[in-house]
């Protein structure tokens, strides 16, 4: 089962979502920032090393929000953890997405987020998380 890490970040109240490209696996789905734990890797390394990858950013991990295990339809199946971010250093550069945007929590549910994050952004939205 592969391990996928995410960030929650939130700042002024809005929270950070990411639009993916027409190239990437599920095309112009949103989410939250992140990716693949490399082996014997940490995973608040992993998730470090991603934002930095993907957005530029130099970002202090805080706590765990949420760990969620998905079976995608085409049998991929992930174990996903969801981290909360609310400090980071340097401006937000979009490396790798379509789109960047802040929203407000409850906004998230009308965002066509992929599978996975579903449930986690309905909670959020409904102030269950955060």
């Amino acid at each position: 089962m592969k391990q996928v890490v995410a960030a929650i970040i939130i700042q002024k109240n809005k929270i950070l979502i990411c639009q993916r490209t027409e190239d990437q696996a599920l095309p112009f789905k949103w989410e939250f920032p992140g990716g693949k734990v490399e082996r014997d890797e940490d995973l608040k390394d992993a998730l470090h090393r991603e934002l930095d990858e993907e957005l530029g950013i130099d970002a202090v991990i805080g706590r765990k929000i949420a760990a969620i295990q998905h079976t995608y339809a085409s049998g991929a199946s992930l174990e996903l953890y969801f981290y909360r971010v609310d400090q980071f250093k340097n401006a937000i550069e979009n490396r790798i997405f379509r789109d960047v945007r802040w929203v407000d929590r409850k906004e998230l549910p009308t965002y066509d987020f992929l599978e996975a994050d579903v449930r986690l952004v309905k909670d959020i939205s409904a102030g269950k998380l955060l």
